[in-house]
C-alpha cells in the first residue's frame, strides 16, 4: 500500500500560519553596501522596482501567508546577480530555497510583462534624429537609429532531444537578438530564438525586421554576419579606398557599443554569464529570465545608473563573414552604403 508523503513548506515550519505576509526581511535596516553586494543595485531603484512590480508580485501571490513584494524582488535580484539559489541569500532574507524559486519565477513573470514599457523601438520624428545625432557623435557615422547583434546564453540541454538549441560552438544555448542606441539602452531584444539559428535567420524570422524592412530613413549596423539591407548596414569586406576604410573603422567603433552592452548585461547579471555556469532551467524560461534582465538594464538605465559600470573586458570575437550567393545580394543597398561612403567619409 502506498503512504501518502506530505509536503512541507520550510517557510510554514519556521513561521507557522500565522503570518500573513513574510516580512521577516528589513529593508529599510540594511545597509546600503550590503544592497550592493547582495543584489546589485542601490536602495533607489530596489525601491522603484518594488512598486511598479507589487500589484503584479501581490496578484501572484494572494496566498494566506504570501511573500512581501519586497522580499520577492530581493530574492530575484540576489539570483540574476548571483546565478545561484544559495542557502546563504534565502539565509540572508529569511525564506526557503524554495520560496527563493517562486519568487525568482514571480518576479521574471512580472518583467516581462513590462518588457514592452521598457524595451521600446521608437520611429516617430523626434526619436529618429535624436538618435542620428548621439551615434553621429560616437565616431562620425550618419543615419544610425540602433546597433544590431544576436549573442547566445547557456542554458542545459532540453529534456528533448532537441538539437536545435546546440550552436555551432557545440553547447546548448537560446539566442537573443539585441539592439541598443549609443547610450546602451536596448531598443529591441528578442531573446526566444533556438541556440541552433544562425544569426540571418534569426532576422528574417524575427520581429525587427517586419518592423524596419519599410523605414524610409536611418537604418542598422550589423558585423559582417548579416546580409547587407537598405535598412542595415554592414562593413565592406575587403577595404579598397582610404574611404571605404574610414567608413569601416567608424562602423566598428559605432557597432561595438551593442557588444559592450550585452558584456555589461553579462557581468551584472551573472546568471547570463557562460563561463560561470549555465542556466539551470527549458529554454523558455531560461528565455524568459533573459528577457527580464534585459528589462532590468533598461529600467536601471533609465533610472540614472551607468550601463557600462561593470563591463567585462573581454576580447571581442571577430564574426565570420556571411557567404551571399549573387542572387541574394541587395544591388540597392549596395548603391546606397556606396553613397554613403562618398559623401561622408571621403
Amino acid at each position: 500500500m502506498a503512504i501518502p508523503i506530505a509536503i512541507l513548506d520550510c517557510d510554514l515550519l519556521l513561521h507557522g500560519r500565522g503570518h500573513k505576509t513574510l516580512d521577516r526581511f528589513d529593508l529599510d535596516s540594511v545597509p546600503d553596501n550590503l544592497l550592493l553586494t547582495q543584489f546589485g543595485f542601490p536602495r533607489e531603484f530596489i525601491l522603484y522596482l518594488v512598486e511598479i512590480l507589487r500589484e503584479a508580485l501581490c496578484r501572484r501571490t494572494q496566498r494566506s501567508r504570501a511573500i512581501s513584494p519586497e522580499v520577492q524582488v530581493l530574492a530575484a535580484l540576489g539570483f540574476y546577480t548571483s546565478g545561484s539559489f544559495q542557502t546563504s541569500m534565502g539565509d540572508t532574507i529569511g525564506i526557503s530555497q524554495a520560496s527563493m524559486s517562486r519568487c525568482v519565477s514571480n518576479v521574471t513573470r512580472a518583467l516581462v510583462e513590462k518588457a514592452p514599457t521598457f524595451i521600446t523601438l521608437n520611429r516617430d520624428p523626434s526619436s529618429i534624429e535624436q538618435s542620428f545625432q548621439e551615434f553621429q557623435r560616437v565616431a562620425g557615422f550618419p543615419g544610425v537609429l540602433g546597433v544590431l547583434d544576436c549573442v547566445q546564453v547557456t542554458i542545459k540541454a532540453p529534456n528533448s532531444e532537441d538539437s536545435s538549441y546546440v550552436n555551432k560552438k557545440g553547447f546548448h544555448s537560446v539566442g537573443c537578438q539585441l539592439v541598443c542606441d549609443a547610450r546602451g539602452l536596448l531598443l529591441s531584444a528578442e531573446t526566444h530564438w533556438p541556440g541552433g539559428l544562425r544569426d540571418t535567420e534569426v532576422l528574417e524570422r524575427s520581429a525587427l525586421q517586419k518592423h524596419l524592412q519599410d523605414a524610409e530613413e536611418g537604418w542598422l549596423l550589423g558585423d559582417r554576419r548579416y546580409p547587407l539591407r537598405k535598412w542595415l548596414m554592414t562593413p565592406m569586406d575587403c577595404p579598397e579606398s582610404p574611404e571605404e576604410l574610414q567608413y569601416n573603422l567608424a562602423h566598428t567603433a559605432t557597432h561595438e557599443i551593442v557588444d559592450r552592452t550585452f558584456r555589461a548585461i553579462q557581468t551584472r547579471f551573472r546568471c547570463l554569464d557562460g563561463t560561470k555556469g549555465y542556466l539551470q532551467y527549458s529554454p523558455e524560461r531560461s528565455s524568459s529570465i533573459l528577457l527580464a534582465c534585459c528589462v532590468l538594464h533598461n529600467a536601471s538605465l533609465q533610472s540614472g545608473l551607468d550601463a557600462w559600470t561593470l563591463e567585462r573586458t573581454d576580447p571581442l570575437e571577430q564574426p565570420e563573414s556571411l557567404e551571399q550567393r549573387p542572387e541574394d545580394r541587395d544591388s540597392l543597398a549596395e548603391e546606397l552604403r556606396k553613397d554613403l561612403i562618398l559623401k561622408h567619409f571621403s
